[in-house]
């Protein structure tokens, strides 16, 4: 370890001192008032932290209450490290998604590397194995070289974390917007699996027992990352926050997952947390906070890998793949041999003390003494101000005879298969490695990754989605069809949604309309979940995603689990023969408003989200699952972005033998480019043998769902007749080049 130079006087706490640390005058006094002094720079530290906006939630922990967080299945919900949901004979899934926005911008690779490897923390720090990823991604204009520097740089950060640390990356989504152009968003997703009898919290109990520094060595790398970088917008000084940016090492983190593992076998292992956002200070306070207990640090005991680190450095440092235990007394060495065993660094650096708080000495000095309470709790809540965007006045009304309706289709469809948002992922998701451990059922390119539960008949389907377009142009409807689709793409998997994670980014809190933005979307969220029966067990917000007072769309992911008893009946979403008879379930409208449509044919993003109704989203999806359980359907794939079309001719064109062509022949009086392209919700499309509609379509009439056969697999073009008349005629060869080859192209063109 090296040595550390001889302790240094404190710097003073001054107004401008309190201000660099992102703390408002009120907040200070508010400190000062509950501890009954003012705090020396090292403490002042430790409140900068865990009252950001990134550890605290304190502009936005008053909405989230909102939210369905109960229900038969969960074990735990949100107030953990991640949620837990049963999934029966023992076993249970540990899931959250969570930003990692900022690093991400100013240093690619490392911001969304620590990204996984932080997410992987905490899932198997409450005593799972990971066993899958997702991610979900917002990037700018692809014209921009700055943009394609920055995809580059993540997809590489998290290709090359997740395939060195063996957790298979199986599905996601990526949007591309000119909103994003100033600030991209990197959400990561994990899900693990543990024996329901095996899950860890973290918790500091046990007065005398001693706590254990496990993991890499401690580095001035992350430090006030939480408070600076994450809870403050963007401006010209952006670039000069390159420093604060975590680097993280996956081999690390492989043997931090096998060393845990290992220990959490041991009967000895009374609590654990990741030190992530705040370092070794909220893992500390929070174990604590978390047992009504305290801790007594000697940081001198900390394994250092840089000379001169200060009490206040090594509290707020955000150095990776670093974790804290609790162990049962006398079990100090077992622990530390197994930690020898992987090769890991560990020291005895604390223990819990009977008094609710933390004191920390170092160098023979005490350099902290708080409350556990007024830092872990004494966080303002926040009670912004909030207004409705004055924007929305112009922007929610759509004339659709401004429009004009195009003689055919083939031009719009050629435009929206070629388009960012629609375009084949390929080349992002061929750079994860996505059968590690040999469980992944269906690959990245169907509407859910689904992967297999191991020695057992089950699985478990997993999504990410967020149409952003939308919930800027109503953040509350938008924030409602991002849970119905993402649950719809669980169901056309097969899978029956359990749990659901969201990762709710939005821009400066402290302007009111950024607030009624957050407010309108989470209650969107928990309608739709309290609707569909699907709690919330775990998530994460990010705030001032905003740049020089340019804030992004508003963008609440959501990533829902689904369970399938029987692995069996999973579903994926493209044709499989020729012959095969098309159908649709579902009511198509006349909405064009806020589709890939609008944007790309008119250069617009306009009108009121789609309509969603409830009642026939849920009675949609529980009917496309009787039809993949009873085994009478070949293929189901949600319409989305693009509508009806362009999720025809993914279904011709995603599968992994040749592409096959299909005809559509349809009757409608709506315009045909909304009957095409439009984006109307609860419409999923399928696929089955010829002799099976009959059957189907009185299933559909019993269920009172709307059903028609509209096509038929086959040939090697892509046609759409409407009314008897040709609309769209075209190779499915040429659309699929059109649409395999765009973001690959545009990556490559990295100065």
């Amino acid at each position: 370890m090296p040595k550390s130079k001889k302790s240094e006087a404190l710097p003073e706490v001054t107004p401008d001192v309190v201000a660099q640390h992102g703390l408002t005058v009120q907040e200070y006094k508010r400190i000062v008032d509950l501890i009954g002094r003012a705090p020396n720079f090292t403490e002042l530290g430790i409140f900068s932290v865990m009252w950001s906006e990134h550890c605290s939630y304190k502009s936005s922990r008053p909405y989230l209450k909102q939210l369905p967080t109960e229900g038969p299945r969960v074990l735990q919900g949100p107030g953990e490290n991640a949620g837990v949901v049963d999934i029966g004979d023992g076993q249970a899934v540990v899931f959250k998604i969570e930003s990692h926005n900022h690093p991400s911008f100013i240093e690619p690779h490392q911001g969304a590397a620590t990204g996984v490897g932080g997410i992987m923390r905490d899932i198997f720090t409450m005593g799972a194995r990971p066993i899958a990823l997702l991610n979900s991604l917002r990037f700018g204009d692809l014209s921009d070289p700055r943009t394609r520097y920055l995809l580059n740089g993540v997809v590489d950060g998290i290709s090359s974390y997740g395939n060195c640390t063996g957790v298979p990356t199986v599905g996601g989504e990526i949007y591309f917007d000119a909103c994003y152009n100033g600030n991209i968003l990197v959400n990561a997703f994990c899900l693990g699996l543990v024996q329901t009898d095996k899950i860890f919290l973290a918790k500091a109990g046990g007065v005398g027992n001693p706590v254990i520094y496990v993991g890499a060595k401690t580095g001035r790398d992350g430090i006030h990352g939480a408070s600076l970088l994450a809870s403050s917008e963007f401006d010209e000084t952006t670039e000069d926050k390159r420093p604060t940016v975590q680097v993280g090492d996956p081999f690390t983190e492989k043997l931090l997952i096998e060393t845990c593992l290992e220990l959490f076998k041991k009967d000895w292992v009374i609590g654990v947390q990741d030190m992530g956002a705040a370092g070794l200070t909220s893992s500390s306070f929070e174990m604590a906070g978390n047992s009504g207990t305290g801790i007594e640090f000697d940081l001198s005991q900390v394994p250092l890998r840089e000379e001169g680190m200060t009490a206040y450095e090594i509290l707020l440092s955000e150095s990776q793949e670093r974790m804290l235990f609790v162990v049962k007394k006398g079990h100090e060495n077992e622990a530390l041999a197994i930690l020898d065993k992987w090769g890991l660094d560990g020291a005895v650096v604390g223990q819990v003390i009977e008094s609710p708080v933390v004191r920390i000495n170092y160098q023979g000095k005490e350099v902290v003494n708080l409350p556990i309470s007024p830092v872990v709790e004494g966080a303002l809540n926040l009670k912004r101000p909030k207004s409705k965007p004055q924007y929305l006045s112009e922007v929610q009304h759509l004339d659709l005879t401004e429009l004009a309706e195009p003689p055919r289709g083939d031009e719009a469809l050629i435009k929206l298969l070629g388009a960012p948002n629609i375009s084949s992922k390929e080349w992002v998701y061929e750079q994860y490695d996505h059968m590690v451990r040999l469980n992944t059922l269906v690959l990245p390119g169907s509407d859910a990754a689904v992967m297999r539960i191991p020695d057992s008949s089950k699985a478990v389907a997993l999504s990410v989605d967020c149409n952003s377009r939308y919930c800027y142009l109503d953040p509350f409807w938008g924030a409602q069809i991002a849970v119905a689709e993402c649950a719809r793409n669980i169901v056309c998997s097969g899978g029956t949604p359990i749990g659901l994670t969201n990762c709710l980014n939005f821009g400066n809190p402290e302007k009111p309309e950024i607030m009624w933005q957050f407010e309108q979307a989470v209650l969107g969220i928990a309608e739709a979940c309290k609707f569909f029966d699907i709690p919330v067990v775990s998530g994460n917000v990010s705030l001032y995603n905003e740049t020089k007072g340019k804030a992004i769309f508003p963008t609440p992911t959501v990533a829902v689990v689904g369970l399938l008893e029987n692995l069996e009946n999973h579903c994926t979403q493209w044709f499989k023969n020729s012959g095969d008879a098309i159908g649709l379930i579902g009511l198509t409208l006349e909405e064009i408003s806020g589709s890939e449509y609008l944007k790309q044919m008119f250069e617009r993003c306009q009108g009121k989200p789609p309509q969603l109704d409830k009642k026939q989203e849920r009675s949609v999806q529980e009917f496309c699952l009787e039809l993949i359980r009873g085994k009478w359907i070949q293929s189901a794939h949600d319409c989305s972005d693009g509508g009806m079309a362009v999720a025809a001719v993914e279904s011709c064109i995603t599968g992994p033998e040749k592409a096959l062509g299909a005809t559509l022949n349809l009757e409608s009086t709506l315009r045909k480019d909304a009957l095409l392209f439009g984006e109307s919700q609860s419409r999923i499309l399928i696929s089955f043998a010829e002799g099976k509609g009959e059957s189907i379509a009185r299933m559909a009439r019993k269920n009172e769902v709307p059903f028609a056969i509209i096509g038929r697999v086959g040939g090697s073009r892509f046609t759409v007749n409407i009314n008897g008349d040709e609309f769209i005629h075209q190779e499915i060869q040429a659309l699929k080049n059109i649409w395999k080859n765009l973001i690959g192209d545009y990556a490559r063109q990295v100065s």
